[in-house]
């Protein structure tokens, strides 16, 4: 199992949703970055459930046809795993630790704190990022560990391997998302803030409360697209759909309030989105409680999800935070040969964090 922190050569990203796969590959260019190219296909209903991939053979297919359609040439890729089939923590341990005994430490005393399945059945990895002080004063080291289970990572490594790649690097999702943001966190924020990074996908929304560019706070909320086109189709009586371009057709009705819409799609739209937001508010509420919080300046919108229009000013208008949608393609400066439409541009987060780890 090779780590999910360490960088490595050149590939492509390819990211695996219930709904669809995404390609995306990005060439150094001296101090610049190339899109070379990013393709994206329909991923059938049920090869993919909760995470786990469950058609391995028709999954690599459908990865080996989307490259050679699109003229990828890569044997090596990385893929993540979504952030609710894994565990992650941040802990601080004695600094005066030598490597070996940080990591018998890691995979043993803290795996055993924070697994909720046994040691021998889980991938685990971890990364020390920085030295503080405990509130007596002593040295310590923080370390960001993460893990997941080996039938989950395995799910992955087979399917690159019958698509014709190495998976050089397995990861989780919203690690690629926070490589994908880092430098724009570091310019915008301090590191006495806090972005509350809201990634909304297809049936769930994974919540990362983040200062200085590390996690602090992690979380899975079971509401997604789907979950809101059901709604929708439901109220306006007709049948459901897939269709992973939806959100991006919709926009939240600009009185934003459940009370108000005239029509019935509108509020069974908005009284999803309320439930998101106050999901988000208790997040947010949870973290402040802890002793080391700082104040959460800013919420990021990323995901299929949040190229719903109008989106980023409900959430601000309900949270009193501001909230804005992820420009990727913006944020790390990419040279594009193609135009790639606003709306779509913030749910290229993670493919793009995965294709940047490559290079």
């Amino acid at each position: 199992m090779t780590g999910f922190f360490q960088g490595g050569i050149q590939g492509v990203g390819i990211e695996l949703t219930p709904m669809r796969v995404q390609v995306a590959q990005i060439q150094k260019r001296k101090q610049s970055l190339k899109l070379v190219a990013l393709a994206s296909v329909e991923l059938p209903e049920g090869f993919l459930e909760d995470g786990q991939i469950v058609d391995r053979d028709g999954v690599a297919e459908l990865i080996k046809n989307l490259l050679q359609e699109n003229k990828i040439k890569a044997k090596r890729a990385a893929l993540a795993i979504p952030s609710h089939r894994a565990v992650t923590r941040l802990v601080k341990l004695p600094a005066e630790l030598d490597d070996t005994e940080l990591r018998e430490n890691v995979e043993n005393e803290q795996a055993a704190l924070f697994l909720p399945y046994p040691r021998e059945e889980a991938d685990l990895d971890f990364q020390k990022l920085r030295l503080s002080r405990s509130d007596d004063d002593q040295e310590q080291i923080d370390v960001l560990l993460a893990a997941t289970r080996k039938e989950t990572t395995d799910s992955y490594l087979e399917t690159a391997q019958k698509a014709g790649l190495t998976a050089r690097s397995v990861e989780i999702s919203s690690f690629a998302l926070l490589r994908t943001l880092r430098d724009q966190m570091r310019q915008t924020f301090t590191d006495r803030e806090a972005a509350a990074v809201v990634d909304i996908g297809y049936d769930n929304t994974e919540i990362s409360i983040v200062v200085d560019g590390i996690p602090h706070f992690a979380r899975d909320v079971p509401i997604g697209v789907l979950e809101m086109q059901n709604a929708v189709s439901r109220a306006a009586s007709m049948p459901v759909s897939r269709n992973p371009g939806w959100a991006q057709t919709m926009a939240v009705p600009e009185d934003g309030d459940a009370t108000m819409p005239t029509n019935r799609p509108g509020i069974a739209l908005i009284r999803v989105l309320q439930e998101l937001g106050d999901e988000l508010r208790r997040s947010i509420d949870f973290y402040r409680d802890q002793p080391d919080s700082v104040e959460v300046v800013q919420i990021l919108l990323a995901g299929p999800g949040s190229g719903m229009g109008q989106l980023d000013e409900y959430m601000s208008n309900r949270l009193g935070i501001a909230a804005s949608c992820i420009d990727p393609v913006r944020t790390l400066n990419l040279e594009v040969s193609q135009e790639i439409p606003q709306a779509e541009r913030s749910s290229l987060g993670v493919v793009l964090g995965l294709a940047l780890r490559e290079v």
